[in-house]
């Protein structure tokens, strides 16, 4: 059997993700795809598993000490072979170590155990390689065995490690070469769907969503958030949507009466006239007044029944032209919800500022007044001072709720027309229009004191948060990148010289 076409799979991808009722994420995308072309479905990176891991190694000396920072590095790259030279080189320092003790049996035993958990890490990181290399598959299994084998030395481990590792190396690269395949597909994928769904505008902010949140580096948070939103927006939008036809149809059901009562009144107005004519005839013939009488009696009772139709009709189309303006109005409403619903894909779902997306749309809309009107434009760049700690200590709820925190008081303090924007992690991008630098620098300046104002409660505990700033005024023809990039070069260099500070950019 001939092997699908990409094109195919892509589509009856979609189409099964539309008849199983699933949210059009990247990761229910990847799992039809495989599961049509019959590829492995491949698990994620698994960094918590190495990070124990790692967690278990301990350091004799600083060289030890700094090939288990480059291993941890590595692990934060998701660098399989990042991970195997430092894994490799803090075993040769360990080996060294272990022929100069002099103490053979005990660093036999140390070299067992450790040659066991760097087992159980190479277990644990195989679902993200995947097992369609047979080859790859056996030299794992005959690595696995030697460091598993009572009694192995570090000169045969390390022998097995270098074969191994090669191995390793083109494995990774190739799955990597695949998940940017998938993304650059799900994007012509999610671009067309975009293209053809011309009428309905509602949809493209959730494609825009979609499109920002599969750009490598990928997230899994980041993912879920969007999914979450994606599906809350879907979910308002379908409710929407359904009362938006209903109205419509009422809309129709009502025009189609009001040309019928058109119609009817066309017709008894002709009908009206026909006997005003034929009574006028009549009375044209009249020889005494006894024979008029019976035709002006006529004619009054024609006039009445026909000035009662047409008041009775006036009314009908008063009502309809009444109900048909309620009508209209409902159902501009509810556009207006459905783009509403479409636009709040372009928040972030924890604190409600602009994503990155919605930065790029505001970015481009502020640059394109500023130099429409020659005004000054400034954008500052913060980042909130010992994040980390703050979520190793008290946990990563209070980590959100001290971004949310940061937002309300910064938002307290912002003019109507500037922007805050969530630019990734504890970042945040401020646009502030009709500012200069020195305007920008003492508005960031301001936000900082009433952060020392306004203290962070994690339960019962108050908490200080501070953030360093870089701020940088837009130059002629400067694009909107290139001023975050000062700003954020500013910012790092606020960070190394003390934190809690504002520099110019």
């Amino acid at each position: 059997m001939p092997p699908k076409n990409p094109s195919e799979i892509a589509r009856e991808a979609l189409r099964q993700l539309s008849v199983r009722k699933l949210p059009p994420t990247p990761a229910n995308y990847q799992a039809c795809y495989n599961e049509i072309a019959e590829h492995p479905n491949l698990a994620g990176f698994p960094e918590l598993n190495l990070r124990k891991v790692a967690l278990t190694l301990s350091a004799r000396d600083s060289a030890q000490q700094e090939q288990l920072e480059q291993l941890d590095a590595a692990i934060s790259r998701h660098s399989w072979q990042g991970i195997e030279e430092a894994l490799s080189a803090f075993f040769r320092s360990s080996a060294t170590a272990s022929l100069s003790d002099g103490n053979a049996t005990a660093n036999d035993g140390a070299a067992s155990r450790l040659f066991a958990k760097f087992a159980g890490m190479i277990e644990n990181g195989l679902p993200a390689l995947g097992n369609e290399d047979a080859a790859f598959a056996r030299k794992t299994a005959e690595f696995l065995r030697i460091l598993r084998e009572p009694g192995a030395d570090f000169r045969s481990v390390q022998g097995a490690l270098g074969d191994f590792s090669h191995r390793l190396s083109l494995v990774s690269e190739e799955q990597a070469e695949i998940k940017t395949a998938l993304l650059d597909l799900l994007h012509l994928v999610l671009e067309n769907v975009s293209a053809l769904s011309l009428d309905d505008s509602w949809l493209k902010g959730q494609v825009d969503a979609l499109l920002a949140a599969v750009k490598p580096p990928l997230d899994l948070r980041r993912l879920d958030d969007v999914k979450r939103r994606v599906r809350d927006v879907m979910a308002r939008q379908s409710v929407a949507k359904v009362r938006s036809m209903a109205a419509q149809e009422e809309m129709r059901q009502m025009l189609t009466a009001f040309i019928e009562r058109l119609s009817w009144m066309s017709e008894s107005s002709s009908t009206f006239q026909s006997k005003i004519e034929e009574s006028a005839r009549l009375i044209e013939k009249v020889k005494t007044i006894e024979d008029l009488a019976p035709l002006l009696q006529d004619v009054i009772q024609t006039t009445r029944t026909m000035a009662e139709d047409a008041s009775r009709e006036h009314d009908q189309l008063a009502i309809l032209q009444t109900k048909a303006s309620a009508t209209e109005a409902e159902i501009a409403k509810l556009q207006q919800d459905l783009l509403i619903a479409s636009d709040s894909a372009r928040h972030d779902p924890l604190t409600d500022v602009l994503n990155r997306k919605g930065l790029d749309e505001a970015l481009m809309r502020e640059i394109a007044t500023t130099r429409r009107k020659e005004t000054p434009l400034s954008v500052a760049l913060l980042d909130i001072d010992n994040f980390k700690k703050i979520n190793d200590s008290l946990g990563h709820e209070s980590g959100d709720a001290a971004l949310i925190h940061l937002v309300n008081v910064v938002r307290q303090n912002l003019r109507p027309g500037d922007t805050l924007a969530r630019y990734g992690g504890e970042e945040f991008v401020i646009l502030m229009p009709d500012t200069v630098l020195d305007d920008a620098i003492t508005a960031m300046q301001r936000f900082q004191r009433e952060l020392t104002k306004n203290f962070f409660l994690a339960g019962n505990d108050k908490v200080l948060i501070t953030f360093s700033a870089g701020v940088a005024q837009f130059a002629p023809e400067e694009s909107g990148p290139d001023a975050i990039k000062r700003a954020d070069q500013a910012m790092y260099l606020a960070k190394r010289t003390g934190k809690n500070r504002v520099l110019a950019g």
